[in-house]
């Protein structure tokens, strides 16, 4: 297949000042459908995203025996009928919350589910998820790889009980597991053993929709959960606009030197964008609520900042992008685990930063960029929506920097590179 040719990301010479209202959140889409999937009845979800992670989503779970009914901007998912018996195979793509959760909804069942996809899929880490089936009694033809392909060959026996996993290389082990529990005879008392957890936010998030509908979920001491076995109880949900993916427009008005009202931010939310709220301030921008909404505006300077990325690591390509452009050093902690996302992310970003003249280095858990004059150049993206993020942040202040593969960004935003484009060029 040919590739496609790179796109000229939109350049300014004047502050970006708009609005924008960005669609609903994958995390959140990708809950409420397993949710659903495993729910008590039919549920209906109210502008879900409609992106590459969601539709391998929901070909999963159909695979697996629901049905997801269309009507615009309304989905309604009817659950998994049980009692299948044929072979089927799961396209994960390179959507991390379909390879590390349905494979638990998988071993529920009683066919062999196999799982495969992308070619950078087959490079993430998957031994934990395999650990956790074989933990549970679930037999996993794996060829010894502990990554994709692999087969999960469910004979409908799993009762739950006390598992430990190392979840330090992502918290979707943990969110897999938890998702699954109130249908275990046992339920589940897991502990994480290893280091200390990334993305923590991504948990309290799974704990919290588990709570929305009935389970019982108690935490009695950091790095442990105990969900106990019951329904799951169907509920019509409206999904939260995706704060992450609002990012990469807050970048664009403060390299700049403009402002953005990003429409309809929650006022509480577990979703890790929600730290933009105060990564902004630390670049010496401003932050203020009207109404519903939320304004982020740049100040007089762009800082360097000095921040650990721990829980939100999905931030810092754009955070790194903006850090290339600020007035001083930036040194960005805690995110060693993002080696191990769509692609090397650390060193994805160090690469792309020299590329176009910047000054950027890898730490053991970060990165430490110094600014210096940038040129343009291709940017690769290594076929991550997040590293074009941070592409064409940069390009705002990059004459003639060319993206490779923007249409990645379909993963998450739908339409992306054309929104970002009539926006940009506008004013």
């Amino acid at each position: 297949m040919t590739e496609p040719l790179p796109w000229l990301a939109p350049h300014r010479t004047s502050p970006f000042v708009g609005e924008v209202l960005v669609p609903g959140s994958k995390s959140l889409t990708n809950r409420a459908l397993i949710l659903a999937a495993l729910g008590d009845g039919p549920s209906t979800l109210t502008r879900p995203l409609g992106s590459r992670d969601t539709q391998l989503m929901t070909a999963a779970l159909t695979a697996l025996g629901a049905t997801v009914e269309r009507d615009g901007m309304t989905w309604t998912v009817s659950p998994i009928a049980r009692g299948g018996s044929e072979p089927v195979t799961v396209d994960c793509g390179l959507a991390g919350t379909v390879m590390r959760f349905v494979p638990l909804l998988a071993a529920l069942g009683s066919a062999p589910v196999t799982f495969d996809g992308d070619e950078h899929a087959r490079r993430r880490p998957m031994a934990t998820t395999i650990a956790s089936l074989r933990s549970l009694g679930v037999e996993v033809d794996d060829d010894g790889r502990d990554a994709l392909p692999f087969t999960v060959m469910a004979d409908g026996g799993v009762r739950g009980g006390e598992i430990s996993i190392d979840a330090s290389s992502s918290s979707q082990f943990v969110s897999a597991l938890l998702l699954i529990a109130p249908l275990l005879p046992l339920g589940i008392d897991l502990r994480h053993t290893g280091a200390v957890l990334p993305s923590l936010p991504h948990i309290e998030m799974t704990v919290a929709e588990l709570r929305r509908r009935g389970v019982r979920v108690e935490t009695p001491e950091p790095g442990r959960w105990v969900v106990h076995p019951g329904p799951i109880d169907a509920l019509d949900v409206e999904i939260e606009p995706d704060l992450s993916n609002a990012g990469v427009f807050i970048a664009g008005a403060l390299v700049t030197g403009g402002s953005v009202r990003v429409r309809s931010w929650p006022e509480h939310t577990d979703q890790a964008g929600d730290a933009w709220s105060r990564i902004v301030p630390a670049f010496g921008g401003t932050v203020e609520r009207d109404g519903d909404d939320l304004v982020f505006s740049a100040g007089g300077t762009l800082d360097g900042i000095d921040l650990d990325l721990h829980d939100v690591g999905e931030l810092t390509p754009v955070v790194a992008a903006m850090a290339a452009l600020a007035g001083g050093p930036s040194h960005l902690r805690g995110v060693a685990h993002l080696r191990g996302h769509e692609t090397d992310r650390l060193a994805a970003l160090v690469a792309e930063i020299r590329r176009l003249g910047g000054d950027a280095d890898e730490t053991d858990d970060g990165l430490v960029i110094r600014p210096r004059p940038l040129h343009g150049a291709t940017f690769r993206t290594y076929d991550d929506h997040r590293m074009a993020h941070a592409a064409v942040v940069l390009g705002l202040r990059v004459p003639d920097l060319l993206v490779e593969n923007v249409v990645t960004t379909i993963k998450t935003y739908p339409n992306f590179a054309p929104v970002w484009e009539r926006l940009m060029t506008s004013g």
